[in-house]
């Protein structure tokens, strides 16, 4: 296996789009590279890291010798610290307000020893591809979603002039209609359909609309970098991985992350996590009282938000199911408002129902009690799940996650959808279904022969060990 000679170490510099999935996947990736023997220094927003060190601890970053966190800041007004930062504010002042700092904290390490010699960065940070170079240092772009995602985002102009920008609604308007037109010219994509494409594909403003314009850049960003690289594995995105292939110098599937770190023997960054939010690890000891694969795990992630009445109708279908649940409800997860559940569902759920801030993800997803995963198709939720052998349920809301969706449903046989407008009867039926029915039972076949594959693929031999390798080998030229 690729290794860094060490009287001679590199310097990578890690940057994470700055929100909770992308930080977590970045550090992994960070880990991963020192462990081979880089110097890595990882940078923070001073927003994000102070976030880190009330979660985590006052000690938590103070990282090794070799593995340093830096702050730059962010260029926004101050928030609440246990509030995820306005997404498009964020996008916003990445685009405008952080090349400055990025360049003086870029200048100030390259003066140190040892000099930056790579930048690592977020595919949907694009000032980095700036401040690389006006500094001369090369940059490789990391995409933390999987390759259908990037390919969606790679045919957008393609999609807009087929099919014409989706129509402005009014009441008369069937949204469905353009939804379920046909998408079948994406290379290495089959039997796709609008709704199958991420949310920013949707929008009705596409001139204007920022998401969109900010997606479809990080996207274009990939041809100045020496090389791209993806949190998947080639045997789950072969024929996509190939149609990219083509078009980037070195492409790196890398995948599942947190695989490849269960390889590396001793690690000294192992006590470094990567939560912004406090864990409640007890729910640990909750799973050990529950008998094997009967506890239904459920978690919308770190960003999506909920209206008070799909929290009530999907708590009342979570309870009429009659299964034991570990329900994750972050601080913020209500729109508008605290998480108020109604009185039916404390009286029919208790001693069955564990309700939580935030938990260790990964823990509770290779906990033996845990039969099923109710998400929100984050990527790292995705992926995590399939490493674990966990059958999901899908509730996707937007960005990547109807496309990781539609892949976990439909092509990877491991997931099935709810509905977002979500009924409590809808709800009931699903999770006995995954729980206790035969699309369940064939699911979890289905997501045991995954996760043998990923573990395959992140094996001594496996084709994600060579591409870190070969990685490694791309970030020594």
């Amino acid at each position: 296996m690729a290794q860094v000679v060490a009287t001679d170490k590199p310097h990578v510099v890690c940057i994470p789009f700055p929100i909770q999935s992308h930080i977590k996947a970045m550090l992994k990736l960070a880990k991963l590279l020192h462990s081979k023997g880089f110097h890595v220094t990882f940078v923070n927003t001073e927003f994000n890291y102070n976030r880190f060190l009330k979660s985590l601890g006052p000690n938590s970053l103070d990282g090794l010798p070799d593995f340093r966190f830096e702050t730059i800041p962010d260029g926004l007004p101050s928030w609440n610290a246990n509030d995820t930062q306005d997404l498009i504010s964020l996008g916003e002042s990445i685009r405008g307000k952080i090349l400055a700092p990025l360049l003086d904290l870029l200048t100030r390490l390259s003066s140190t020893s040892p000099p930056v010699t790579r930048i690592v960065s977020d595919g949907f940070f694009p000032v980095a591809v700036t401040a690389g170079e006006r500094l001369g240092i090369p940059i490789v772009l990391f995409y933390t979603f999987p390759a259908c995602v990037f390919m969606a985002f790679k045919q957008f102009s393609t999609i807009v002039e087929k099919l014409g920008p989706p129509p402005v609604l009014d009441e008369s308007s069937d949204e469905n209609i353009y939804l379920d037109k046909v998408v079948d010219w994406i290379p290495g994509m089959k039997d796709m359909h609008v709704r199958d494409l991420p949310s920013f594909c949707w929008t009705r403003n596409t001139k204007d609309d920022f998401w969109c314009n900010f997606s479809m850049e990080a996207v274009e960003n990939a041809h100045e970098a020496s090389a791209v690289v993806f949190h998947t594995l080639y045997t789950l995105e072969q024929d996509i991985l190939d149609a990219i292939s083509p078009m980037f110098p070195k492409l790196f599937a890398i995948g599942p992350l947190q695989l490849l770190l269960n390889q590396v023997p001793e690690d000294p960054l192992e006590p470094v996590k990567y939560s912004l939010w406090k864990e409640e690890s007890e729910c640990l000891q909750w799973l050990d009282t529950k008998e094997p694969n009967s506890v239904v795990y459920v978690n919308f992630g770190s960003i999506a938000v909920i209206s008070p009445q799909f929290l009530v109708e999907f708590g009342m279908g979570l309870a009429n199911s009659k299964h034991h649940f570990l329900w994750i409800i972050r601080p913020d997860l209500v729109e508008g408002e605290p998480a108020t559940l109604p009185p039916d569902f404390v009286n029919e759920t208790k001693g069955r129902g564990l309700i939580a801030s935030w938990c260790p993800q990964e823990e509770v997803l290779n906990h033996s009690s845990i039969g099923g995963f109710i998400t929100h198709s984050g990527w790292n939720s995705t992926i995590e799940s399939l490493s674990s052998g966990v059958p999901m349920l899908c509730c996707p809301f937007f960005a990547d996650q109807p496309t990781n969706c539609r892949y976990t449903c439909k092509e990877w046989g491991i997931g099935m959808e709810i509905n977002k407008d979500v009924k409590r009867d809808e709800v009931e039926n699903v999770v006995r279904e995954l729980m206790e029915g035969d699309k369940g039972k064939e699911m979890k076949k289905n997501v045991m022969e995954w996760k043998r594959l990923a573990q395959d693929a992140t094996s001594a031999n496996g084709s994600s060990t060579k591409d870190l390798d070969d990685l490694v080998r791309h970030l020594l030229l």
